[in-house]
């Protein structure tokens, strides 16, 4: 006979039921969203790098690199200056192709 036992759910968890994962210190904070195109990212370090170099970009509150769709999700108080993005990403060694 084996008793089942029920683990008390975690709240304040940093994955929402949808299964999405979002940065609970962003939770409830408004903003522009914008996706850009990035080539050249392979692994987790050239997300790292992207990040690292566009989260310097005065105003931004959120970066998601994501490498395998080449993608990168930014969150900023205000709409960015592409050139400012493209100047970030190429500092970080990628290219910027365009918004996706």
């Amino acid at each position: 006979m084996t008793a089942e036992t029920q683990l008390p759910q975690a709240t304040g968890s940093c994955c929402s039921p949808s299964g999405s994962c979002h940065d609970s210190a962003d939770a409830g904070r408004s903003g522009v969203t914008t996706v850009y195109q990035v080539t050249g990212m392979t692994c987790g370090h050239c997300e790292g790098a992207v990040t690292e170099e566009v989260s310097a970009i005065e105003g931004v509150t959120s970066v998601k690199a994501v490498a395998s769709t080449g993608q990168v999700t930014v969150v900023s108080q205000a709409p960015l200056d592409d050139e400012a993005v493209r100047a970030a990403v190429d500092e970080a060694g990628y290219e910027l192709t365009g918004r996706a």
